[in-house]
């Protein structure tokens, strides 16, 4: 057994387009390499930073990457299919040598240890539909939406109310019928 830690820039493409470990930032590698039957089996856990935009209102955002791995890695020569009969259809990780290459495993961590749906905070109101303004800012943000069913009916209303006419009681037991 054998014990390794490396700090190594991120490659691209390293998350989602939401949130992802930015390209060229630092990750942290700490493994353990076993030799085992099979060939080597590579146990690690990756940390770094993470930046994105909340999924509500698209403030940016940082957090902090912890994903945990492990995979096998086949001696060259190695037939596949009588050393992982269980792996259906999958392409079998291969030592070349005394090397392996971690990053297709690290890159399917990583995403897998991503959070679905980020937000800035736990309470993040999002945005308003109207206009755009960020809610959590202003929690009392409102607009006087009128349904586009009823406009005709409250453009013939307004007007009479308004002037002070004498059939505005008649108009409002009307308006009152027609919302029954």
């Amino acid at each position: 057994m054998r014990k390794v830690s490396r700090s190594l820039p991120a490659p691209e493409g390293l998350g989602n387009e939401v949130i992802g470990v930015p390209e060229g930032s630092a990750v942290q590698l700490d493994l353990r390499l076993e030799a085992v039957v099979e060939g080597v089996l590579v146990t690690g856990t990756a940390t770094g930073g993470l930046a994105g935009e909340c999924v509500r209102c698209l403030e940016p955002l940082e957090r902090k990457l912890d994903a945990e791995f492990q995979e096998l890695y086949y001696p060259e020569g190695t037939d596949r299919h009588a050393v992982a009969e269980d792996e259906e259809g999958e392409e079998a990780s291969r030592l070349e040598g005394d090397l392996f290459d971690l990053e297709p495993v690290l890159r399917d961590a990583v995403v897998l240890a991503l959070p679905l749906q980020p937000v800035c905070q736990e309470d993040c109101l999002g945005l308003c539909s109207e206009c755009g303004a960020r809610l959590t800012d202003d929690p009392d943000h409102h607009h006087d939406a009128v349904d586009p069913r009823w406009a005709a009916l409250q453009e013939l209303s307004a007007p009479s109310f308004e002037a002070g006419s004498n059939d505005s009681g008649t108009q409002q037991g009307a308006a009152e019928n027609q919302e029954k």
